[in-house]
């Protein structure tokens, strides 16, 4: 037990010890008054003999968010490392977390269909029967690549996807929710396919919250993608599994305020539930702004069945972004973020959240969507105009961005080269998304040249995370394992809620032991714990 000196100035004589025994997380805390004075003890014993003034439960870090989170998908946290686009969020990371017994998606947006298909390979070969998920984005200008990931999800039997950016649904993820529904010996209906739908919208939440419309459903039975018995039940199940309300991340995202995007989607879940009355209620999670153990504390007292991280899985050494961009990352502030135009969804005037600090790459991209805007085609741009475009942005003639445009889609998506032809506009979009396109995989590979110009998607919980360990092994990219990480998160998370429970109680406990502090974990401290 620790006594305090001078409790009228809420100091303690061994604050050292005092955090000690808080961070005991699979043993209560007691704060007891005895003969020497007021202190907290994890000693059951001792605490008998004492007047208890205030107590915690344990809280292991595994007990933490909604234990059916755990089971559904076989992991021993309700943690989620999510996708980040261009395979960022790279095979080596989702296989880290797996190993860890962490979920993790990886980030097949943007990838070419033969790397998807050696990536999935990969991570299945290297943890067998391990759950991950992949990233199954929706990009309206490239409908070939969604469906793209949905064959190859099925033939590599990909049991969960991480399904984003959806404004509504589309045949491609009613046909993979729906391939993998059957009855077991009982007759109830098993969905061996999972979505986590991540959404930060009531209405596009609601989309996945209900069962698949029935005229797609319908088609696909009919086209023979599924089974008139899949068709059947996929009119019973919700949509998706896990709901994750996605607040102000970086990438794709609305900046809404998890405290208030959350407990509206747990509302309207909980509404939907009481109507349509499914044996297994749908989960929300929560994402956007998880980057510290207080976030993640906050995010579960909110009811958050499980967290998401993104922004700061990817300055760890597992991602596949280049050192360069790394130290960018490990140097941002929580204010160092700005939405830009996004690649994918740039006619629309769609942003994402990307790093400001260190790279004109938002400037730049505000200025070419400014100009589509403004312009009818290529043509039409004045003379000068161009040049400086050319010369600042592209580096290189307009026609000969074009020639690369043709090349690319050539071999991804000819649909998007047809489009193209006599319509200057629709040209002149995909040119100005060769930059868009590019700047993020300038960043993966840390061209030098173009630093400047490196597109890094980041939220403000890169910022945050940066500051919690400032001073710790974590303060450096090098340090960074994405499974020590996401083990500090959920364990700060632990202590976070346990020190917030005393102090509802009335207990001040001193500054100095009342936030947790990563230090080095010992062999085997993230090792899956089922």
């Amino acid at each position: 037990m620790v006594t305090p000196t001078d409790r009228e100035a809420g100091t303690a004589r061994d604050s050292a010890a005092i955090y000690r025994e808080l961070n005991l997380l699979d043993r209560p805390v007691f704060v007891v008054r005895d003969e020497v004075g007021v202190g907290v003890t994890t000693d059951a014993g001792l605490a008998r003999r004492a007047q208890v003034l205030a107590a915690v439960p344990a809280l292991p870090p595994e007990s933490l968010g909604d234990p059916a989170f755990r089971a559904a998908h076989g992991v021993g946290h309700a943690y989620h490392g999510g996708a980040m686009a261009n395979g960022i969020a790279s095979a080596d990371m989702v296989i880290a977390l797996a190993r860890a017994g962490f979920l993790g998606s990886f980030g097949a947006a943007g990838v070419l269909t033969d790397k998807v298909d050696a990536a999935l390979g990969r991570i299945a070969g290297a943890v067998p029967g391990a759950p991950y998920a992949v990233n199954l984005i929706h990009s309206p200008n490239e409908l070939a690549m969604e469906r793209a990931v949905v064959e190859l999800c099925l033939r590599h039997q990909v049991r969960c996807v991480e399904a984003s950016a959806f404004l509504d649904l589309t045949p491609q993820v009613v046909h993979y929710r729906a391939a993998g529904l059957s009855r077991d010996t009982e007759g109830r209906v098993v969905a061996a396919n999972r979505i986590i739908a991540k959404v930060s919208r009531a209405e596009v939440a609601e989309r996945f919250l209900r069962p698949a419309p029935e005229g797609m459903v319908r088609s696909l039975a009919e086209s023979g993608a599924i089974t008139a018995e899949q068709a059947e039940l996929a009119l019973r199940v919700p949509m998706a599994d896990d709901i994750t309300a996605e607040a102000d991340s970086g990438g794709h995202t609305d900046r809404r305020p998890l405290v208030v995007l959350l407990p509206e989607l747990i509302a309207l879940r909980d509404r939907i539930q009481r109507e349509l009355a499914y044996p297994r209620p749908v989960r929300v999670g929560a994402a956007g702004g998880i980057g510290t153990p207080t976030a993640a504390a906050a995010a579960f007292a909110l009811g958050a069945a499980y967290v998401v991280t993104g922004s700061v899985n990817q300055a760890c050494v597992e991602t596949d972004q280049s050192p360069a961009a790394k130290d960018l990352l490990a140097a941002a502030g929580v204010a160092d973020c700005v939405m830009a135009p996004s690649a994918d969804m740039f006619e629309m005037g769609v942003d994402v959240q990307v790093l400001q600090r260190g790279t004109m790459f938002p400037g730049r991209a505000r200025r070419l969507y400014e100009v589509y805007r403004t312009h009818d085609s290529i043509e039409s741009i004045a003379e000068s105009e161009r040049a400086e475009l050319e010369k600042r942005v592209f580096q290189r003639p307009l026609d000969e961005v074009w020639e690369d445009c043709t090349r690319f889609f050539t071999e991804r998506d000819p649909e998007q080269i047809e489009r193209a032809r006599g319509n200057p506009k629709r040209r002149m979009a995909l040119v100005f998304r060769w930059y868009l396109g590019l700047s993020s995989g300038w960043s993966i590979r840390g061209v030098p040249e173009r630093m400047a110009d490196y597109q890094i998607w980041c939220g403000p919980a890169m910022g945050a995370f940066n500051q919690w360990v400032a001073g710790t092994h974590l303060a450096a990219p090098a340090n960074r394992a994405v499974a020590e990480v996401a083990t500090h998160l959920m364990r700060g998370a632990a202590f976070a809620a346990r020190a917030g429970q005393l102090r509802l109680a009335g207990v001040r406990l001193p500054a100095d032991c009342a936030t947790y502090v990563p230090a080095p974990l010992a062999d085997g401290d993230h090792e899956d714990p089922r």
